[in-house]
């Protein structure tokens, strides 16, 4: 396993089948900690695919949307409980965006502007992965609006999402089907992975519930500061707030990073 705590890196060796045991430790004696459980020597991956809202960066897109609307806490509720698995991610995701009906389209690229932001670290990790050869991918149960210029701000390769339909300038409160859930994210890491052919390494980054189905599916499936049924999931997670940990725990030197 790979250990990255208060900046400095271990590698550490444990007996087979002892992650379980182990991983508990860890938590309770280094927190905040990031870590990466691995059968045989860690490399960098040839695919990243990574979730957005709260991952990539440090907001929920409609939750923040929602606050134009006064309907905040109401949709943010609804937002924890999907995050949790404790709700069906496509109701929740229709309930919410119903929410939004009638809401000026210019309120898009306001919120945009004035809420989101990266999480720190995030474009330094995708620009030194993409200079070592990784393709990048957003994926994502949130929006295109929000999606598409994030990625590009951040150097992602492609982006998979949801589409919001507008109305005379307005939120309709519907989403486009199909929408993009969990078998959207496991599908599209699963098919990338398959562009490159086999041996491939791949590492999926993600926080909520709808996340799962990719992290189990990755080569390094990496929770970020993620929710406990998703942390659990994992062979991987950070706590931290600087993604650059998880630069660290692919072993890829300091010196090498691209800052960004």
């Amino acid at each position: 396993m790979m250990l990255e705590h208060c900046g400095e890196v271990l590698e550490i060796s444990i007996p087979e089948g002892t992650r379980d045991v182990v991983a508990p430790l860890v938590e309770e004696h280094l927190a905040p900690v990031a870590a990466l459980f691995a059968d045989d020597t860690i490399a960098i991956p040839r695919l990243l695919v990574s979730d957005m809202d709260s991952t990539m960066i440090g907001q929920e897109c409609i939750d923040e949307l929602a606050d134009f609307l006064g309907v905040k806490a109401q949709v943010a509720e609804i937002t924890e409980r999907a995050m949790r698995g404790e709700l069906d991610f496509a109701g929740a995701l229709d309930e919410r965006v119903a929410l939004l009906e009638g809401l000026e389209e210019t309120a898009i690229e306001q919120c945009l502007a004035q809420r989101i932001s990266p999480t720190r670290g995030a474009g330094t990790v995708i620009a030194t992965l993409s200079a070592h050869g990784a393709r990048c991918v957003l994926v994502t149960g949130g929006f295109h609006r929000f999606a598409d210029p994030i990625a590009e701000r951040l150097g992602f390769d492609r982006v998979v999402g949801n589409r919001l339909l507008i109305e005379d300038g307005k939120l309709s409160g519907k989403v486009q089907k199909p929408i993009c859930d969990s078998a959207t994210k496991e599908r599209t890491l699963r098919e990338e992975a398959a562009e490159l052919g086999d041996g491939a390494r791949t590492l999926a980054l993600g926080d909520g519930a709808n996340d799962t189905p990719m992290l189990r599916a990755a080569d390094y499936g990496v929770a970020y500061r993620a929710k406990p049924a998703t942390r659990a999931a994992a062979n991987g997670w950070i706590d931290c707030e600087d993604m650059t940990a998880l630069l660290l725990l692919l072993g890829i030197d300091r010196k090498s990073w691209v800052r960004r």
